[in-house]
């Protein structure tokens, strides 16, 4: 099995919401959450319930639990063997609130769409610098 690259999802500001929820976590879950991303680089795309859960156009969840209290991380599979870590929470009703599963489809959207600016400056560059 191929391990894969995670990446935190990082705003055009620079802040990274997924290591800002990270840190925010107390010492026990914070070593159980940063296990499973382990796993997960390790047994990607072969893991299924009740570690991970797809979400919604092509998000998923990594899913801790911690005494009473259950972590989500939320991330999506990209080009090149890498898992983009977007945002995370602690659960506290039954069903994942919304807002939630709504930022990390828009931070999706974002890392794609600043990848593919990135993807033509450098061919651009490229084309600009060739005799």
């Amino acid at each position: 099995m191929e391990k894969y690259e995670i990446e935190m999802y990082e705003k055009e500001d620079g802040s990274c919401p997924v290591a800002e929820f990270l840190d925010e976590l107390e010492p026990k879950m914070w070593a159980k959450v940063t296990r499973n991303i382990d796993v997960l680089s390790e047994h990607n795309l072969n893991l299924r319930e009740p570690l991970v859960k797809p979400v919604e156009n092509g998000i998923f969840e990594l899913r801790t639990q911690s005494g009473n209290n259950i972590a989500r991380v939320f991330y999506f599979f990209f080009v090149g063997k890498k898992i983009i870590l977007t945002n995370g929470f602690i659960k506290k009703t039954q069903k994942t609130p919304r807002k939630y599963i709504e930022l990390a489809l828009a931070y999706k959207a974002d890392y794609i769409q600043r990848g593919e600016k990135n993807e033509m400056g450098r061919l651009q560059t490229e084309e600009v610098r060739e005799p």
